[in-house]
């Protein structure tokens, strides 16, 4: 195990590891254990109580946050013709189809987020190989894949993120900055909750989200009393 700093071990002295705080709480100990000289991430963990193993039971999803992530995302979009400047006009940083393409494949990755109109997949599919393990690919379950390019790109600008299960039914997902206000946190952090709660799989059985935990970059986790959260009593 990877030696911790000081910072961390002074910020753990702090925390109750086998106390399960109220979310509120739980996130006041985040933002004072946030030391770093960096505005750090703040970040829920999630873990559900599913069979990762069944398709019908995997989750991958989206959601837009009520005050963002704090981080400012690159969007590019494949689009032609109109939809290329409906993105254009609704904030998008990069827009383009084939040229796009080439530029990829040639070793560009500047960007954070991809949404292409469904009429480019045919195309924008000889990119799986670099986008799929970056996670960059569009897909209609995340929104990204959509002629709905200005509310796509609009949503992305205002704090949409994705989130999915890894491989042992756990979801992480970024819920603010340190700098936020803990009231800020928490209506993300109830968002995130609430919309993890409104895609249970209907096969999932006993206690669904058995774990939540929220951290920030460098510092220890806390666990949350889930039932604290109001959306999810």
């Amino acid at each position: 195990m990877a030696k911790r700093g000081k910072k961390y071990q002074e910020a753990i002295k702090t925390i109750d590891r086998e106390q399960t705080y109220d979310a509120k709480e739980a996130l006041e100990l985040v933002k004072g254990s946030a030391t770093a000289k960096f505005d750090e991430t703040v970040e829920v963990a999630v873990r559900l109580g599913i069979d990762v193993k069944k398709a019908d039971q995997q989750l991958r999803g989206a959601v837009v946050l009520p005050h963002g992530t704090g981080n400012t995302q690159r969007v590019l979009v494949f689009a032609k013709g109109e939809k290329a400047k409906e993105a254009e006009n609704a904030g998008a940083d990069f827009v383009g189809d084939e040229d796009m393409i080439n530029k990829i494949s040639q070793g560009w990755l500047d960007f954070d987020v991809v949404v292409a109109t469904p009429d480019m997949m045919g195309q924008v599919g000889r990119l799986g190989r670099v986008l799929g393990p970056k996670g960059l690919m569009p897909n209609p379950k995340t929104g990204t894949v959509t002629f709905e390019v200005e509310k796509a790109v609009e949503e992305i600008k205002a704090g949409k993120i994705e989130f999915r299960t890894d491989k042992a039914g756990n979801i992480h997902a970024p819920i603010g900055k340190a700098s936020f206000d803990v009231d800020k946190l928490y209506e993300n952090l109830e968002m995130v909750l609430d919309t993890l709660q409104k895609a249970k799989p209907a096969a999932s059985r006993g206690t669904y989200m058995r774990n939540v935990a929220v951290s920030s970059t460098m510092g220890p986790g806390v666990k949350v009393d889930v039932s604290s959260v109001a959306a999810i009593k």
